[in-house]
């Protein structure tokens, strides 16, 4: 069995599928594994490293994807519409697996189906013990979150920790984190690593504890509707009307005291809430910076521009897009993990072919297309079954 290992196109992705750590795993299970030239320099992975491990060197895209029974990427495949038809390079029956964003990109769910590929989506690997080692949103998510009080800390003109000196006393910074999930823990860590002043805020109570285990204090909204918002799988819910308000009023609020805001807050598959208006940002100091992490889903905050830093009422709104791609080679080197642990339960040990449980929980989750069909419960009613 063939696995391929393309460079990522997309822009602004440095990211890959694989390590060489990785590759020496795929071929141990006596896979073989092509790697395309320049793959890893994003991820600061020579060629030479690839081939150390174990894996063959393919000159292009198409080499690389001809004969790949299984193809990891990183992104979605870039379309024929976008200048460069991934997917056609791809053979039938093949096997692809990556951050596919299929939710918000149902149409090339169906071009999947089309070629007759079966494409598993990493994003919607379901939240359950078993998966934990597979959940490339928490992996990548981690990162993001410690990225973002990084990047906040370079646009800040002041510094997080309280320092004492003869020439006076610097206070130290006020930041407040918006959503406590995986970015969001990671966020009020490290910036209390750095000496600030941490406030956390989320409609989730039970991450309360969490909150203050790290040091961090916990801005509570409601605590009778936050009883209910948490799903079974452990993503937030939309919140109603009214708890809206509410958590507008108490943020707006916090935010006049606050010198750096994080927001984090995803819904899956629609766009992001938004938290800090434009009122907000007004009654914000100046000098003030927020990091919007949501904003490739349109952002926590109306004003953040995606890919941009932008000054607005005298507060920074940093909204980089692709967090973890700006720590490519950490990030990369977990996400390859993520989906060693994903492909290995996948492969007959003695076959050393793919032996599929179209059965099991994680597959089923995951398995947007199979059979020249969208499969996928999330696509019932859109060529699903």
């Amino acid at each position: 069995m063939l696995i391929a290992i393309p460079k990522e196109r997309r822009p602004g992705e440095a990211r890959v599928a694989a390590s060489p750590d990785t590759v020496k795993k795929y071929i141990g299970l006596g896979l073989q594994v092509v790697v395309e030239t320049g793959a890893g320099d994003g991820s600061s992975i020579p060629d030479a490293q690839y081939q150390d491990a174990g894996a063959t060197i393919a000159s292009d895209a198409a080499s690389a994807l001809k004969d790949a029974d299984v193809v990891l990427k990183v992104q979605r495949p870039m379309t024929a519409a976008e200048g460069n038809d991934e997917v056609a390079l791809m053979k039938k029956g093949a096997v692809l697996i990556g951050t596919l964003g299929a939710l918000q990109n149902r149409d090339q769910v169906k071009a999947y189906a089309e070629a007759g590929i079966t494409a598993f989506a990493m994003e919607l690997v379901p939240r359950i013990t078993r998966a934990q080692s597979m959940d490339v949103l928490s992996s990548q998510s981690n990162l993001a979150g410690y990225k973002a009080v990084l990047e906040a800390a370079n646009e800040y003109t002041r510094v997080f920790p309280m320092m004492m000196t003869a020439a006076g006393t610097v206070p130290p910074a006020k930041v407040l984190v918006m959503g406590a999930g995986v970015a969001g823990l990671q966020a009020i860590a490290t910036a209390k690593r750095l000496g600030a002043v941490v406030t956390a805020t989320d409609v989730r109570p039970a991450v309360r504890e969490q909150v203050e285990s790290l040091g961090g204090k916990f801005l509570s909204v409601d605590p009778e509707a936050e009883k209910e918002a948490e799903t079974a799988g452990g993503y937030a819910k939309e919140m109603s009307d009214e708890y809206k308000q509410k958590q507008r009023e108490k943020v707006h609020e916090a935010l006049k005291k606050t010198d750096i805001a994080i927001t984090t807050a995803l819904i899956p598959g629609r766009p992001a809430p938004v938290l800090i208006t434009e009122e907000m940002v007004k009654d914000m100091k100046p000098g003030s910076v927020i990091v919007d992490l949501a904003v490739e889903a349109g952002g926590n905050c109306p004003l953040s521009k995606l890919g941009k830093v932008v000054t607005k009422y005298g507060v920074k709104i940093v909204g980089y897009a692709n967090m973890p791609s700006r720590l490519a080679t950490d990030a990369g080197a977990l996400y390859a993990k993520n989906l060693l642990n994903f492909l290995t339960p996948l492969v007959d040990k003695e076959t050393k072919a793919l032996n599929i449980n179209w059965e099991d929980e994680i597959v089923k989750g995951t398995c947007l297309t199979r059979d020249g069909k969208v499969v996928h419960a999330a696509f019932a009613g859109e060529g699903g079954q």
